[in-house]
């Protein structure tokens, strides 16, 4: 396990980290969050492990104080897999479940971390908090915007914690460029870019087959309506089918626009425009391969971003990131921990560099040992000893925002939004997209 980071590393790497991690101010004491010692052991459960919540579990079972209890997967090979990983870092083995709802009814652990398919990360997230849990989602927080609002009126109304895995608002060195920016070090800041490319092959055609044994396949669908099992869809190339996916630009691109609405500071935006299309291979795969989507903003800003799931030639020597563009200069940040500022004349007046690993292909965690910091934060949160960095309305704020770009993609047309909220105005066929149908009996509740 040399590659990922253990429990000592984790605390040498938060005294480093300064304000950004230990010196965080406390919640207030009024909170109902965590009761007990500040410094007892926090149990957390992880749901969905074949590839990121496997990472997840492994990664918590690093974290000081922090037991991985129970690991949740429909498929039982999957299952087993990471049972064994948890057990091989801390010599015990947590209790499998197959069904979320029969984890939920246990009382002895304190927060969930989701990392199953798109279509199960808001209502597995609202099960949780009514179950009493504290929520680690991955990204997006949501299949569709409606299920964005839901969660957080579910987190107002339950009052835990959500933390989207939006692991570069933990970022010492992005914090410190973005409160540069804020400060005006290049500016008034009015646009920035975003991008994100890989090289993924064709998923080819999938054939109608007999689910695997191992795979419990109606629980995997869970709140999704039914669809036939097909040989090409589980385990990650759902990701490009609508029914429970979310396409490359909310399995990636949320990050990028993450980093620039909060750059920008901006919330909702006016305006979405996006092109593209399923240009490389000619097979199941239903979202863009290739992706532009252009926003305006109401305080005189705008963005665009850019995702080629199928050519991986860099932009700006990098897989991904963001650039921000301002009166008096230019902000490149490269999507790991490190960012050069640059004046109007293009000359490079300061940089701040990192050299933790960065893999901007690598599907699972592109920054293995950064991303722990994400999630001690999220574990530090429920202790009350730090404020959350990346709340869930924040999440659904960037999350918001590639949904609309898809949605302007399948309509094919310009999106006009309300700035207080982002609903789309004036069109009804792109609002049927705002929400989805749901399985008889696994509708939503709050």
């Amino acid at each position: 396990m040399s590659h990922l980071i253990n429990r000592k590393q984790f605390i040498k790497r938060a005294s480093v980290a300064g304000t950004s991690l230990l010196l965080s101010p406390y919640l207030s004491s009024g909170t109902d969050f965590f009761k007990g010692s500040p410094n007892k052991k926090v149990i957390v459960g992880v749901m969905g492990t074949n590839s990121r919540g496997l990472f997840l579990a492994k990664t918590f079972a690093q974290l000081p104080d922090v037991e991985v209890g129970y690991i949740c997967d429909p498929d039982a090979t999957v299952l087993a897999k990471t049972i064994d990983a948890v057990a091989a870092i801390t010599g015990k083995k947590p209790a499998g479940f197959s069904d979320i709802r029969k984890l939920l009814e246990r009382k002895d652990f304190d927060g969930l971390a989701i990392a199953a398919p798109d279509h199960w990360h808001t209502p597995a997230a609202i099960m949780a908090m009514q179950a009493g849990k504290h929520v680690y989602v991955e990204k997006p927080c949501s299949h569709n915007p409606r299920e964005g609002e839901m969660i957080v009126a579910a987190t107002d109304k339950y009052k835990r914690l959500v933390q989207m895995g939006s692991q570069r608002r933990t970022f010492s060195n992005v914090k410190d460029m973005i409160s540069k920016l804020h400060n005006g070090v290049i500016g008034r800041v009015y646009f920035a870019r975003g991008w994100y490319v890989n090289n993924r092959k064709s998923i080819g055609k999938g054939n109608v087959v007999a689910v695997p044994q191992n795979l419990d396949f109606d629980l995997w669908q869970g709140p999704a309506p039914r669809r036939e099992y097909k040989s090409n869809l589980i385990h990650y190339n759902w990701h490009w089918f609508w029914h429970w996916g979310t396409g490359e630009a909310l399995n990636n691109g949320t990050h990028e626009l993450d980093v620039i609405r909060w750059g920008l500071g901006v919330d909702y935006p006016d305006k979405v425009v996006s092109g593209g299309g399923r240009f490389q291979f000619q097979d199941d795969w239903e979202t863009p391969d290739t992706q532009t989507i252009t926003y305006n903003f109401p305080n005189n800003t705008a963005c665009t971003w850019e995702g080629r799931s199928c050519n991986n030639y860099p932009s700006e020597g990098s897989g991904r990131g963001v650039i921000f563009y301002g009166e008096k200069g230019t902000i490149v940040y490269p999507g790991a921990n490190s960012y050069k500022i640059f004046d109007n004349t293009n000359k490079l007046v300061s940089e701040m560099n990192d050299d933790t690993p960065f893999d901007a292909s690598n599907q699972v965690s592109p920054l293995e040992k950064l991303d722990g910091l994400h999630l001690l934060n999220f574990v530090e949160a429920i202790r009350e000893k730090e404020k959350i960095n990346a709340p869930i309305l924040e999440g659904h704020k960037s999350t918001l925002l590639p949904q609309l770009g898809n949605i302007a993609f399948r309509v094919g047309r310009t999106l006009n939004c309300d700035p207080a909220n982002g609903h789309i105005l004036n069109d009804k066929e792109a609002m049927m997209l705002w929400s989805r149908e749901y399985e008889k009996g696994w509708e939503i509740k709050i």
